[in-house]
């Protein structure tokens, strides 16, 4: 699997709401099945309600044997020298790599509780000069000096050095205007929340930038099972359709808005927005046999997206029927 055209990642399972005494081996269990599936890594949450991504991220590098955690890295969390040091140590003592979600807004009411009031766009000129402090120091060219208007640092040196191979990938939400801008000039992958496939017409839209997308999956070999399966996972919940709603006009993520606006009844298409609508997971999901999902998959390849960020995955057999999906699409798009 290490031949894929495309790179999978998965999603680790969130702390909040979960059981203390069993999330830790949660979290073993679904970063083994991502390994074994072939992802390369493994998305792992940063917000106020969630335990250290970091702390994470290192149960996971122990408990595998290359599967990469993505990180996602708040600037109001953390300095940017943490940030490296942090990644350098990791490469140290494990030989591993590390991905970097910059991660330039979130949940708006976690950064107003940390006196952060900065304007979206300028979340994501806060983040290239972040981003940008971060990845000097882990290439090692010498002390980092930055006069920025975020951030300044003087003949900074991180210890011990990174080895290039170890170099982490780095992902920017892409759904905005500006973070588009902040994804070409760090030089990262953007991520989106994909609409439809034929939505997009012949539009590409991706320029030089390095593209993904953040996506569910259920399918199976029928059409008929996919979906029942799908609404065993995600039962109607009007509770969670109305904090949704609630999240929709409190957020100014763009991407938050932009799926709230695609939201409509099901009509069997595979591209379904039910689990969205009712608070159940944060991305749109696809929904079938294995030929239409993967058919589906491979219009978003040729679009030239290369990157999927998967769900959190609820078994290892369900990881299996996932593979299966990308698989008849890397077939279909070849």
């Amino acid at each position: 699997m290490s031949d894929d055209p495309i790179e999978l990642f998965s999603t680790c399972p969130p702390s909040s709401g979960a059981d203390p005494s069993t999330y830790l081996a949660r979290v073993v269990d679904v970063a083994r099945w991502s390994e074994r599936v072939g992802c390369k890594g493994i998305l792992v949450y940063a917000d106020n309600s969630q335990v250290d991504p970091w702390l994470v991220a290192h149960v996971i590098v122990q408990n595998t044997k290359s599967l990469c955690p993505l990180v996602a890295v708040q600037p109001v969390y953390m300095h940017p020298y943490s940030v490296a040091k942090v990644v350098t140590s990791i490469a140290y003592l494990h030989g591993r790599r590390v991905y970097l979600n910059m991660v330039a807004g979130g949940f708006k009411n976690d950064l107003l509780a940390l006196n952060d009031n900065t304007p979206h766009d300028q979340r994501y000129d806060r983040l290239i000069e972040y981003t940008s402090i971060i990845t000097q120091l882990l290439t090692g060219g010498g002390p980092v000096t930055v006069e920025g208007k975020f951030y300044r640092v003087d003949k900074l040196k991180l210890a011990p050095p990174l080895p290039a191979e170890l170099f982490p990938g780095i992902f920017v939400s892409g759904s905005s205007e500006a973070g588009l801008a902040a994804a070409e000039e760090i030089g990262a992958t953007a991520i989106k929340y994909p609409r439809p496939v034929k939505e997009y017409g012949d539009d590409r839209g991706n320029g030089a930038v390095d593209a993904g997308i953040r996506v569910g999956v259920l399918s199976r070999q029928r059409d008929d099972e996919a979906w029942a399966a799908a609404h065993a996972q995600f039962p109607e919940d009007r509770k969670g359709e109305l904090t949704r709603q609630l999240a929709t006009k409190v957020s100014d993520s763009v991407w938050h808005q932009q799926l709230a606006e695609l939201a409509r009844p099901e009509h069997r298409t595979p591209y379904w927005l039910v689990p969205f609508e009712q608070y159940q997971t944060m991305c749109p999901y696809l929904v079938g046999d294995y030929e239409r999902v993967g058919q589906e998959l491979a219009g978003y390849i040729s679009l030239g997206y290369r990157t999927f960020i998967l769900d959190v995955p609820p078994s290892a057999e369900e990881l299996g029927h996932i593979r299966k999906a990308f698989d008849r699409a890397v077939e279909v798009a070849a």
